[in-house]
């Protein structure tokens, strides 16, 4: 896999934290960064799935899609975040395959 250098700057104090939480965690910082990224990437995706499903902006499996999870990951992490299905006829059949 192709790889790229991203920058951002932090503050000394957030540099320090981060390196603290890789040393306790017995990895080096760079795969602590990586980790943490795409955790709050995966997290912040679900986030606007939730609100465009919420906002009936998008159906179910479009949410799931933006999320990047399955239909079923979906409606499990759904109840987490204390939002409720709201699925009809209509939905079932655009998402059913042709």
């Amino acid at each position: 896999m192709k790889s790229t250098t991203v920058s951002l700057r932090i503050s000394t104090v957030e540099a320090r934290q981060l390196e603290e939480q890789a040393r306790e965690m017995g990895i080096e910082r760079p795969t602590f960064l990586k980790r943490a990224l795409r955790r709050g990437a995966s997290d912040l995706l679900f986030d606007r799935a939730c609100e465009a499903y919420r906002g009936g902006e998008v159906t179910l499996s479009r949410a799931a899609e933006i999320a990047g999870l399955s239909l079923r990951d979906m409606m499990v992490r759904m109840r987490r975040a204390d939002l409720e299905l709201s699925y009809g006829v209509e939905d079932l059949a655009s998402d059913l395959p042709e």
